[in-house]
């Protein structure tokens, strides 16, 4: 098996060089005007694309076949293989091939083809200059990933097995305890990394396109259109992941919490932020012809993110509990890598700095702050600014003592203390865009349409502020008052005063967010007849997806900065069997009840507690925290036991017990984090609707100024319209009729309103 796997790499870096070869020679003999035979070469390229990617399959194929079949002659699956006896132990096996170093890299190399598959594919019909230059940058970034694989002995995943892990056919005591990460043994672990990286190889796609536009001095709408399907789809799934990493965090991890800016968490983070940017960029793009230096560079920054996560994760440079042991080809690979895709956009806008402006030299302009350009500018330079400054305190261990921050490992306060401000910044951004007109912003027609959802906010603000003035607040105090490291660690982030007035702003800003979009819902279905049914259907699930930011906004701010904890032994009597106390904490009491040790079937054992939990008194429900050791490798796997209640869990986690034989207890009371996962259901919510939707393709009530753009992509769209189908153009559909139609149909109806009067 170890040689079947062997030759897939072999002939998917020949699939590889050829295509790039092919690929080459065609855009050169095109501008030469041998159209012939430069189609003929790049059909070459696009078949050696194709193989490359069936090679690559049949390589994850075999080490999906050995984690299955339990062919343990691979040192990679010896290493990687789950031992667990759980019902979704077949889920954990699959996991497998992603849950270590060299098969990660792999199947990230594996899914980059398969997109570059989907794009060969997509274009066979009408393939142009710019298709064919797109897929042999992104053919480049394949190589790369590939060579990495197959000359790299520390990432080649087809090395055998040492001899001496076996003794007579079967493992020995030494391979026992070669195995999986126990906690990598949960169904949002294993769905959680694929995700991120068809998240990441999708971006590699609207780089590529980037990229080329530059080369062939393509500057029309035409590079844009192609890549926002695979932008769109691509975010979303990186969004699922970065959220299925939370749960996973919050549930196994036993730490109370779900984000913790661990430099592989900010990892992920950072292409997804400048992907917000970039979609935007994408919308004034295709809308207006302006921000086209915009898309070109956030393009090129999002896809430099992606490959710094890389760099971040395998270089060994910046420490991480999720970081895989540092190699210097990988150093140096994805360092390069790096720096190339930088200096592909920026000298490229160099070069092709006339090309690349707007149709109207007007429209790069800010004629007014209270415009949509204005918002759209903020926008990009918000997530923009905050992604390049979480990039640089990730690896700030890693720079020079010189430097700020230099050789510094950074506190998840200091993380906070930038992140929230910028933040409540960008969703208040957010929440007041749809209310705004293009160039200038009638000021009549921006209160009549913002009066409505104002009022309502003010209401859901009131109530949000008489849950802060009695509970958060007085939660905060009490933390404050019992001292030690939670109280410093609270004070660090700011004084009390600028820290609760923080909340108060986020809460007005999620208020009006949550109830312009609800009001945008509204209006997007208000007139739907069977001919803008599904662009309506759009619009409207891109308004749940913008209230659900505020929702999640809510949670956020209770579940991260009001959490109450206490920490303790609970006093155990081996001869009456009991505790002589209970466990307090708020008005929760956890009464002890029972304790139990369980031999698992794979030779785990699993120490667990009882406690029945009352509140003022009244019983309800039952928590079982448990620590489970590992047998083969003595490692401690946390299972924390929580009740969640509508505005707030009880978090209850067992440590183990100390030499007087007193149980370790760690409880906390995390409020309002159940808006959190609300908020993130919604948001796919959101983002899933328009499945079932198709944009129409011409909008209702056009912006006549709009004109100009519209003519100049018009010979574009039957080529763009062949690339948005299924469940990509569904997605697309998602951001481009909520920005497009949902922030000019409030604008227009608050102009009908005033025109009626």
């Amino acid at each position: 098996m170890s040689m079947i796997g062997l030759l897939g790499l072999l002939v998917a870096f020949a699939g590889c060089a050829i295509s790039i070869l092919c690929l080459g020679v065609a855009h050169l003999l095109h501008k030469r005007r041998s159209f012939e035979r430069a189609e003929t070469l790049a059909w070459g390229g696009r078949v050696a694309t194709v193989l490359g990617a069936v090679a690559l399959t049949v390589c994850c194929a075999v080490l999906v076949w050995c984690f299955f079949t339990g062919d343990n002659t691979i040192q990679y699956v010896l290493d990687n293989r789950s031992t667990s006896t759980a019902p979704e132990a077949w889920l954990y096996k699959l996991a497998g091939l992603w849950a270590g170093r060299q098969g990660s890299l792999l199947f990230w190399a594996w899914l980059i083809a398969v997109f570059n598959t989907v794009l060969v594919f997509a274009t066979r019909k009408n393939a142009r200059p710019l298709d064919n230059g797109a897929l042999c940058i992104s053919q480049l970034v394949l190589t790369a990933f590939v060579a990495v694989l197959l000359f790299s002995e520390d990432n080649m995943p087809f090395i055998v097995t040492d001899p001496r892990y076996f003794a007579d056919g079967q493992l020995s005591a030494a391979a026992s305890v070669r195995s999986m990460n126990a906690l990598l043994e949960h169904w949002a672990m294993a769905i959680h990394p694929p995700t991120l990286f068809i998240g990441y190889a999708g971006l590699t796609i609207p780089f590529a396109y980037a990229v080329a536009a530059l080369i062939v001095n393509d500057d029309s709408p035409l590079w844009v259109n192609r890549s926002t399907g695979y932008l769109m789809f691509s975010w979303l799934l990186l969004g699922i992941g970065i959220g299925l990493g939370a749960v996973w965090a919050y549930v196994v991890l036993g730490w109370g919490g779900y984000w913790g800016w661990d430099p592989v968490e900010n990892a992920s983070l950072l292409p997804w932020l400048v992907g917000v940017a970039l979609i935007h960029s994408f919308t004034v793009y295709r809308q207006r012809g302006a921000f086209k230096r915009w898309s070109v560079f956030c393009a090129c920054l999002t896809f430099c993110f992606v490959v710094l996560g890389t760099f971040i994760t395998r270089s060994g440079l910046v420490q991480s509990v999720h970081a895989f042991e540092g190699d210097p080809v990988s150093l140096v690979m994805f360092g390069a890598l790096i720096v190339l895709s930088l200096l592909a956009g920026v000298v490229g806008l160099l070069v092709r700095r006339k090309s690349f402006g707007a149709v109207d030299a007007a429209d790069d302009d800010i004629e007014s702050m209270v415009s949509k350009e204005a918002a759209y500018y903020v926008n990009n330079l918000i997530m923009v600014v905050f992604a390049v400054l979480l990039a640089y305190m990730t690896v700030s261990s890693a720079l020079p003592s010189w430097l700020p921050f230099g050789g510094q490992s950074l506190s998840a306060g200091t993380y906070n203390a930038i992140a929230r401000p910028l933040g409540i910044a960008y969703l208040a951004v957010l929440a007041v865009c749809p209310l705004l007109g293009w160039r200038r912003t009638d000021k009549q027609a921006f209160l009549r349409a913002a009066r409505v959802p104002a009022l309502c906010a003010l209401v859901l603000f009131i109530v949000l502020m008489v849950y802060f003035a009695t509970y958060l607040l007085p939660s905060y105090d009490a933390m404050i008052a019992m001292g030690g490291a939670t109280a410093e660690g609270l004070l660090e982030q700011g004084a009390p005063a600028y820290y609760n007035g923080i909340t108060v702003v986020g809460f007005a800003v999620a208020s009006l967010l949550i109830f312009n979009a609800l009001f945008m819902a509204v209006r997007s279905l208000k007139h739907a007849t069977g001919a803008t049914l599904r662009r309506r259907l759009s619009l409207f699930g891109g308004s749940v997806a913008h209230g659900a930011m505020g929702i999640i906004l809510v949670g956020l701010i209770g579940s991260s900065m009001y959490v109450t904890e206490i920490t303790g032994y609970l006093p155990y009597d081996e001869e009456t069997g009991g505790t002589t106390e209970s466990f307090t904490i708020q008005d929760f009491e956890l009464v002890y009840k029972d304790n139990a040790i369980d031999e698992l079937g794979n030779g785990n054992v699993r120490y667990s507690l009882t406690f029945d939990v009352y509140r003022d008194g009244q019983f309800v429900g039952e928590v079982n925290p448990a620590v489970q050791l590992v047998a083969t490798t003595q490692q401690q796997k946390l299972e924390a036991s929580v009740i969640g209640f509508p505005l707030e869990d009880l978090f209850v986690v067992y440590r183990g017990v100390n030499d007087e034989g007193d149980f370790s207890m760690d409880v906390r009371v995390n409020p309002l984090i159940s808006l959190v996962w609300v908020g993130f259901g919604l948001l796919m919510v959101g983002c899933l609707i328009p499945l079932f939707a198709k944009r129409a393709t011409k909008r209702e009530d056009a912006d006549p100024a709009d004109a100009p753009v519209r003519a100049l992509a018009a010979d574009e769209q039957p080529e763009a319209a062949s690339q948005r189908s299924g469940v990509v153009e569904a997605v697309v559909a998602e951001e481009v009729a909520l920005v497009e139609d949902a922030e000019g149909d409030a604008a227009a109806n608050a102009a009908d309103t005033k025109a009626g009067e």
